[in-house]
């Protein structure tokens, strides 16, 4: 297995040119495999997982829902807040910020992006919530490939570039997560419910995370500083397929969903705008949840 991961990172050193050594010996850092054989194990969990919860009854976990969106919450408002304030007592610049400018900046950088990264791991038990609950609705193509894809970019991102510009769309997810694990958590408590207020923003706030980190990324295309073009590019790149993805989602969701809560009042539908008919939640509603994609 040495063998192979040696070969393997000379493989992509020659493809990518040096790793990073400020990473070297970090958790899950050294070697591509493991965070491939996570993500092969998340790909057959949600394979194998509504088939086994096919005849067995939902477990409710809202126990478990608190504390784990509790978690991530706080997770996402401490990377938020040591990300902005080493950037902003750092002097990082806006425009782009290459990744060996800024020494003391950039390791406490490295070390906020590495629990970003291994944020994305955690994350996988969004998934594993949907199916244990058998919300099925929501493990759509979107979520998966977003789920997947994310815990292996960031593990070449903190191989390759592991501060610098790569601080912004991090910054950006991770206020975005405050708001949307905060309302999953606090959404868990039923008593809660009504005051969850921002629920209508988080599909709009992801929509406008990825616009702003595209655009910021393209920043550094126009006025370059040395930082990587190719992981610039990437990044563009895979920006414009969320924004594409995300924006189907978002139109085939809730757009069609208000139409048809406007067609049946105009029916004479007894359903109300909270989806619940006589104290029963409604099928419709429980298909149109929020989906967590990030």
């Amino acid at each position: 297995m040495e063998t192979f991961n040696h070969k393997l990172n000379t493989y992509l050193e020659s493809w990518m040119g040096p790793r990073d050594q400020r990473v070297q010996g970090w958790l899950l850092l050294d070697n591509y495999p493991p965070t491939f054989a996570f993500t092969v194990m998340y790909l057959l969990i949600v394979w194998m997982g509504p088939k086994y919860m096919k005849h067995r009854q939902p477990y409710s976990s809202r126990g478990l829902l608190v504390l784990y969106n509790l978690g991530l919450t706080l997770l996402s408002f401490y990377m938020l807040y040591e990300l902005v304030t080493a950037v902003w007592h750092g002097g990082y610049n806006f425009y782009c910020q290459d990744t060996h400018s800024a020494q003391e900046v950039d390791n406490k950088i490295i070390k906020v992006l590495w629990w970003y990264y291994f944020s994305k791991l955690i994350e996988f038990m969004d998934t594993f919530f949907f199916i244990l609950r058998k919300n099925n609705h929501q493990i759509t193509f979107l979520h998966i490939y977003h789920h997947a894809s994310m815990l292996n970019i960031w593990w070449f991102v903190m191989n390759w570039v592991p501060c610098g510009h790569s601080y912004f769309g991090a910054s950006l997810n991770s206020f975005v997560h405050v708001g949307m694990y905060s309302y999953y958590g606090l959404s868990a408590i039923p008593a809660m419910r009504p005051y969850l207020w921002w629920k209508k923003y988080i599909t709009k706030l992801q929509l406008i995370q990825f616009f702003l980190t595209m655009s910021q990324t393209m920043c550094a295309v126009i006025w370059p500083c040395g930082f990587p073009k190719g992981w610039l590019y990437f990044q563009i790149s895979y920006m414009v397929v969320l924004i594409v993805l995300f924006s189907n989602f978002y139109i085939q969701t809730y757009k069609k969903h208000s139409g048809s809560l406007k067609k049946e009042h105009q029916n004479g539908s007894l359903l109300s705008t909270n989806g619940h008919v006589n104290g029963t939640p409604s099928t419709k509603s429980t298909e149109h949840n929020k989906l967590r994609v990030d």
